[in-house]
């Protein structure tokens, strides 16, 4: 008894230690199954990437209601639009009666389709169903079609039940149609909607939508191609399946049936072909919503082909516009360029955005910055004379020279030289950052690099950044920000007036816009490069800005590129085709009333007797006022530079000159000439010629009575004489020079200039003699050089006025031409 009783502690003890180890292992067993269970559920959790696809898109760019406007191929050579977040309801209806019509039932597997085709499968002893649902098809479409075994069927339906619980069901349905195959390179509902049938999804018809819904089935035997008349059979018993179902009515399946395939895969789009480049180089594979209007688009189109059929005749090539709307500051219509879709040429080039010599384009916006600072009246006369700046000797297109121009009609008739005083008068520094301020990128070297040429077209600028400037300039009229953002340039006030003048540009048609009162008014200028590379034509109204370049992209000059001829004309039938509108409202308080010189354009001063009440910028107050009317022989005369003078009486018969004054009247203080040429401190280069000698230049003089005779003197050595005709050829030596005249009054007018170069010479060097012109008015025979004999009492009066400084003359100089000996 005492050792049984000595055993039961002992079996006792070794039962809690099994029962302790048993308790142990549950434990661990328990902890290794949540182990494994947890790594299953991670498993499951990460067994889908975050971005299910990886592959790449088109560029798609859709016009301001969502129509195509074009679209560029993805990297992978498939056209595969941008993934939809919606599916049409036709397309939804076909795709879940033809593929998975429990699709919003079962939890990405469908059981009931699994057992069916394992079921046929093992009846047929070959793969004749799969039982995918369209998850599970999404799934396979992400994983880019591996090798259909049953280890890969089985990892889709785990992923399948993982992308049910990520995703709601529409957007497993939009994944699967943005990207089943539906034959040859098209990817996705809405590449094949636009390809097969040429319009977007949302239009289908139940044919296509059917036709579109079979085809992902098995795109790569049967398409539009080949085995049509399988797929025909195919989408029509989809059809008849949805009027089984009721989804359609019996009128529906009946017109439905009829529809016949398409023959063959529709072009894309191409109507802002550059526009769509644009956003294939900036967004790449996205889908672009934009501001521009196809309707509107497809007739700028067909206007810019007419044109440039027109221009061809000339060998003129190339021809871009861009319509802004001002409300909005985007584009309304965008054509870069013409003939496109020919691959040879320059059509693919996007004249928009290419940097273009400017011409005159430039002008308005130094006109309104001068108004703006107070510098500048829009009637103040400026000077339209020859000039020759440091070399640079700009020129009128006419050709002509018209002494003085009210600014505002200078501007409106594009007038260079005026052009050019104001630039100087401005600083060819300031206006170079103003262009700045206003948008333009291209002008990057220094101001030195451009000088005064800047405002004639020595700076590149694009289209795209001029028509913006034109368009912030009628915005601001509108009281709207600038399209860039930050504060406006130039104000409402400098705006208008700048508008006012340019809206008086003489138009293409020669019509008179007050006369025709249904014609649209427009603010509007032209510019022409040098060489006749560049035509520019931009206007603004109230609604739109336009902007039109013509020329050759290869920089190639035609005789006939002038943008009052070419773009012109382009501009003015663009803006037909845009809505009217009425003019902008002057701005409020803005102006003050200011006194003004009726002649001048200029401030009253005391003397002006017709004067006009004009509204001004205040600003203008501060301008100089009128120095040309003074009091001379008892009366007021209005009396100009003897330069400008010397033009401005051609043109202007009722400009009555001052009459010789007496001595003693105190009217001999008013200089009766002036040099045309040099001016002052001009540098002169004078270059060789062809047998190496030296070359010469020609000065000339205005004097208030041309029939007076003027002595010549350089370094205050005598030169000769002139009459009539003040020009004498000179050929200095390198070096600083003065150029002294002295006319029979006594007056006398010097200017120095330089002549650079490295040439050595001597005063002797000096032609000094006048320059011969034809005598068309003078002689009896036009066209002849007039011969004009020197009297003695002549040459009594020459030795008299110039003394000692004469150099001997031999007797064959005394036989003259019109002064030239």
């Amino acid at each position: 008894m005492s050792g049984a009783t000595k055993q039961e502690p002992a079996n006792h003890v070794g039962r809690d230690k099994v029962q302790a180890m048993r308790s142990m292992t549950r434990r661990t067993s328990r902890r290794i199954g949540f182990l494994i269970a947890g790594w299953l559920l991670l498993c499951y959790l990460f067994c889908l990437p975050r971005q299910l696809f990886h592959c790449p898109y088109s560029t798609v760019v859709l016009d301001r209601h969502g129509e195509l406007l074009g679209a560029r191929v993805a990297a992978d050579g498939q056209w595969r639009f941008p993934p939809r977040v919606t599916v049409p309801d036709k397309v939804r209806q076909c795709l879940l009666a033809f593929e998975d019509h429990r699709f919003y039932y079962h939890p990405g597997v469908d059981p009931i389709a699994v057992a069916r085709a394992l079921y046929l499968n093992l009846r047929h002893r070959r793969i004749v169903s799969g039982g995918s649902t369209l998850t599970m098809q999404v799934i396979r479409l992400a994983g880019g079609g591996k090798e259909r075994t049953w280890g890969e069927k089985l990892t889709e339906m785990i992923r399948a039940t993982r992308l049910e619980l990520r995703a709601t069901k529409e957007e497993i349905l939009a994944m699967y149609v943005s990207h089943a195959p539906f034959g040859g390179n098209v990817v996705g509902l809405d590449a094949a909607a636009s390809r097969y049938f040429g319009h977007p999804a949302e239009e289908l018809s139940w044919a296509e939508a059917a036709t579109l819904a079979v085809l992902p089935n098995a795109p790569g035997m049967m398409h539009l191609a080949k085995e049509r008349n399988a797929l025909l059979a195919k989408r029509n018993r989809l059809l008849k399946r949805l009027y089984e179902q009721h989804t359609i009515d019996a009128t529906t399946y009946a017109l439905a049936t009829d529809e016949p395939l398409p023959d063959a895969p529709h072009p894309l789009p191409q109507a802002a072909p550059h526009l769509t480049d644009r956003y294939q180089l900036e967004q790449p594979g996205r889908q672009v919503v934009s501001s521009v209007d196809k309707q509107l688009q497809q007739q700028i189109n067909a206007l810019a082909a007419r044109w440039n059929s027109e221009f061809a005749r000339s060998d003129i090539r190339d021809l871009a516009i861009l319509v802004v709307d001002l409300h909005t500051g985007a584009p309304a219509a965008y054509c870069g360029n013409v003939r496109y879709e020919q691959p040879k040429g320059t059509g693919q080039v996007d004249i928009i955005r290419a940097p273009r010599s400017t011409g005159s384009i430039l002008k308005p916006f130094l006109y309104a910055a001068m108004l703006q600072e107070g510098t500048l009246l829009p009637r103040t006369l400026l000077p339209d004379i020859p000039i020759n700046l440091n070399g640079f000797s700009p020129q009128n297109f006419n050709r002509r020279y018209e002494g003085a121009v009210p600014a505002a009609e200078a501007l409106a008739r594009s007038l260079n030289i005026p052009a050019v005083e104001l630039l100087r008068r401005y600083g060819v520094a300031r206006f170079r950052a103003l262009l700045e301020q206003l948008g333009m990128t291209t002008f990057r070297r220094p101001a030195a690099h451009y000088g005064l040429s800047l405002i004639l077209g020595g700076g590149e600028a694009t289209l795209w950044e001029v028509t913006r400037a034109y368009t912030d300039m009628g915005r601001t009229l509108l009281g709207l920000p600038p399209v860039g953002g930050g504060t406006e340039t130039l104000h409402a006030g400098a705006v208008w007036q700048l508008f006012e003048a340019l809206k008086e540009v003489n138009r293409p048609e020669e019509i008179d816009r007050r006369a025709v009162s249904s014609i649209q008014t427009v603010a509007w200028k032209t510019g022409t490069s040098y060489g006749f590379r560049d035509a520019w034509a931009v206007g603004v109204t109230p609604r739109y800005a336009v902007g039109v370049w013509v020329g050759n992209a290869t920089g190639e000059g035609k005789p006939g590129l002038v943008g009052a001829r070419t773009a012109g004309p382009v501009l003015f039938d663009v803006f037909n085709l845009l809505p009217r509108s009425r003019w902008f409202e002057r701005p409020a308080n803005q102006f003050v009333d200011a006194v003004v010189c009726r002649r001048s354009g200029m401030l009253a001063g005391r003397f002006c007797d017709e004067t006009d009440t004009l509204l001004i910028l205040p600003a203008g107050r501060d301008t100089e006022t009128c120095p040309y009317h003074h009091p001379a022989a008892g009366q007021v005369w209005f009396t100009l530079p003897p330069v400008w003078e010397w033009y401005y009486r051609r043109y202007h018969p009722d400009y009555r000159p001052l009459p010789p004054s007496r001595p003693g009247s105190g009217d001999e203080a008013l200089q009766p000439m002036q040099f045309i040429y040099p001016t002052m401190n001009a540098r002169i280069t004078l270059p060789r010629q062809q047998d190496g000698s030296r070359g010469a230049f020609t000065a000339e003089l205005a004097h208030r009575r041309p029939a007076g005779t003027v002595y010549w003197h350089l370094d205050n050595q005598y030169l000769t004489q002139t009459r009539d005709f003040h020009q004498i050829k000179l050929q200095p030596a390198p070096g600083r020079h003065t150029l002294t005249t002295v006319d029979e009054a006594g007056n006398t007018t010097s200017v120095s200039f330089v002549i650079a170069g490295s040439t050595t010479g001597s005063l002797s060097n000096v032609v000094g003699q006048p320059v011969q012109r034809l005598g068309t008015s003078l002689s009896k025979d036009a066209g002849q050089p007039v011969q004009r004999r020197w009297t003695a009492s002549t040459l009594k009066r020459l030795f008299q006025g110039v003394g000692n400084g004469l150099p001997a003359l031999t007797r064959s100089a005394w036989n003259w031409q019109d002064g030239c000996v």
